[in-house]
């Protein structure tokens, strides 16, 4: 008497299935008709549970402790310090390239320091500082291998990294807060590179150093 109940999955059924565009149809414990299975394997509709998508991983976000390398200029400099004792507590790994005072000097010197190390694995991340953090982005980027973000804030900082999968974060000592200075910093450091439909997009950044 159960068998009885149970629904019956027709050839009817799985026509008007297939009419509809639907590829998956899943009977359950419903009892499907010899001719419903031949009208499926015909029309190309999965008799069955619908497959769950599997998406591409994203990457993990820099770990720690990780090897952080920082530079600034004279303008930066007294941010870096924050900088790095706040990555210090954290347990950072933080190599510190200079400035060490406020005497003037070049950003793109020390924001090509920052960039060799990373672009060499010397270092897994870089971080800039200067007055506005754009000329350093600029000077950081002449490096090949490198993808440097001047972010202001920490939704720059989050797309940077799970767009654009940056490793080397600038920043403008006289546009920033400490404070805010250093969320930029935490989100852009435990932020994962997004992968999947970015990938091919960085793929390309990364083409235009090998170009000649």
């Amino acid at each position: 008497m159960a068998e009885s109940r149970r629904r019956v999955v027709t050839e009817q059924e799985v026509r008007q299935a297939a009419r509809s565009g639907q590829k998956v149809l899943d009977p359950g414990a419903a009892i499907v008709t010899p001719a419903a299975r031949d009208a499926a394997a015909a029309l190309g509709v999965s008799l069955g549970p619908a497959p769950t998508p599997t998406l591409p991983a994203p990457q993990p976000a820099i770990p720690g402790p990780a090897a952080i390398v920082v530079g600034a200029d004279h303008g930066g400099v007294a941010l870096k310090d924050s900088v790095l004792e706040h990555l210090r507590k954290a347990g950072r790994e933080v190599t510190d390239v200079g400035t060490f005072g406020t005497a003037a000097v070049d950003y793109p010197d020390f924001a090509a320091a920052v960039a060799h190390a990373v672009a060499s694995g010397k270092a897994q991340v870089g971080i800039m500082i200067d007055g506005a953090g754009i000329g350093s982005c600029m000077a950081a980027n002449k490096v090949p291998g490198v993808r440097a973000a001047a972010c202001h804030d920490v939704t720059t900082a989050t797309n940077a990294r799970e767009h654009n999968h940056a490793n080397v974060l600038t920043l403008g000592a006289g546009l920033l807060g400490t404070r805010l200075a250093l969320e930029v910093v935490d989100t852009f450091l435990r932020t994962p590179f997004g992968g999947g439909r970015h990938q091919p997009r960085v793929d390309k950044i990364d083409a235009l150093d090998r170009r000649t």
